[in-house]
């Protein structure tokens, strides 16, 4: 190993954050060269090569429409980052998820360009860079050698290296670089100065409302929670975004770190957003036109007075505005304290407002999963461990 890489990769052990790696078509010698020095459990989680089709769709929860693109790096850096974030549970170290998928030469001529698309996304941005080789200059050794040297400058680039060796890059080789900031975005929602944003599946920045949205804390996100937006997506024929409240009732706003770490949950897979509404009239005004898909005692709490300063005229105004927005809610059942599974028919829907509320059946959806019970129990196995 050439020491200016071995120096890289000790100074990449030697800093905070930890890393889930995933690469098809290249990097192999990137994963070697960083088991390859001492220290390497400092900064790997967890690695993985999806060669296989089956196996590529699988780790990105898709089918890509092309292997090989930027939008498809920068979903496995996603996936990587969400992986990163459930491994490390409880725990507070930085994360990062690194993605790569290329194509380079092999045992057949390729018509198409030798390129690698990969990326390193941590809580607070994005950092895609997109490789052209020079077709013909190097062999398959020199080909791994130039992106295996890339995703480690992208790690180091991460953990604040700022000393790295150059990259073998040659005049007709093409290398560029985009990055997307969330944490400008993230503080400029704590300041008010927007009232939400989102982050696409593939890590851009959203600039419309989504059709629909599941809203909560997600802390953490469960199996209930996604089963939950796919049975929506399904009989609405639209994807669904979840929304992390940044500010709910009665709590305080939550800090910037919390939120994107909150939001890094759902990289590579779902689109996301944050807002500044608490409650689902303010909510309306954000995303007009949106339905909202709730559980039972969401749905509960939205057609009672009390929730709107005891006043029934309060709680009929917002059920019209948001019913003028064009809003809906989709609901499904929930399991009681007392063990009934209860669903929207049991509610006393206002005359007039019977349109604003659709059922979503429990033989198509039910899960009584309990963020709270989950964080309990991560809790306890902390404790034990």
């Amino acid at each position: 190993m050439d020491e200016s890489i071995r120096s890289l990769i000790q100074s990449i052990h030697d800093s905070p954050p930890r890393a889930v790696f995933a690469a098809a078509g290249a990097g192999s010698q990137a994963l070697a060269d960083l088991l390859g020095v001492p220290g390497a459990s400092r900064t790997l989680l967890e690695a993985l090569i999806p060669y296989a089709a089956d196996s590529f769709d699988e780790f990105l929860g898709r089918v890509p429409e092309q292997y090989v693109s930027a939008e498809t790096g920068r979903r496995m850096a996603g996936r990587a980052l969400a992986r990163a974030n459930h491994l490390r549970e409880l725990e507070t170290w930085p994360i990062v998820g690194l993605g790569c998928t290329a194509t380079i030469v092999t045992d057949r001529p390729k018509r198409g360009d030798h390129r690698a698309h990969i990326a390193a996304w941590m809580p607070a941005r994005l950092t895609a860079w997109t490789l052209y080789l020079e077709k013909g200059a190097r062999d398959r050794a020199g080909e791994e050698a130039l992106v295996s040297g890339l995703i480690l400058d992208a790690l180091g680039e991460m953990c604040g290296i700022a000393d790295r060796p150059p990259l073998p890059v040659r005049p007709d080789d093409s290398l560029s670089m985009e990055t997307f900031d969330y944490t400008t975005a993230a503080e400029h929602l704590r300041r008010r100065d927007i009232p939400w944003f989102g982050i696409a599946s593939d890590g851009g920045l959203m600039t419309e409302a989504p059709a629909a949205i599941l809203s909560g804390s997600f802390n953490p996100l469960h199996g209930g929670h996604i089963g939950l937006a796919e049975t929506a997506a399904a009989l609405l024929g639209v994807p669904v975004a979840f929304e992390v409240s940044a500010v709910n009732v009665d709590k305080p706003p939550l800090e910037t770190a919390v939120l994107l770490d909150r939001l890094s949950q759902f990289a590579g897979r779902w689109p996301v957003v944050a807002g500044n509404a608490p409650t689902f009239v303010e909510k309306s005004r954000l995303y007009p036109g949106t339905v909202f898909v709730t559980g039972f005692d969401t749905a509960a709490r939205i057609i009672q007075p009390r929730y709107y300063g005891d006043s029934e005229a309060g709680m009929l105004a917002a059920l019209a505005e948001m019913l003028d927005r064009g809003n809906r809610f989709l609901v499904a059942g929930r399991e009681g304290s007392d063990g009934r599974f209860r669903e929207l028919r049991e509610l006393e829907i206002p005359a007039g407002f019977a349109g604003l509320f659709e059922a979503i059946p429990g033989r198509l959806f039910r899960n009584d999963a309990s963020s709270t019970e989950i964080r309990a129990a991560l809790r306890a196995e902390a404790d034990n461990k």
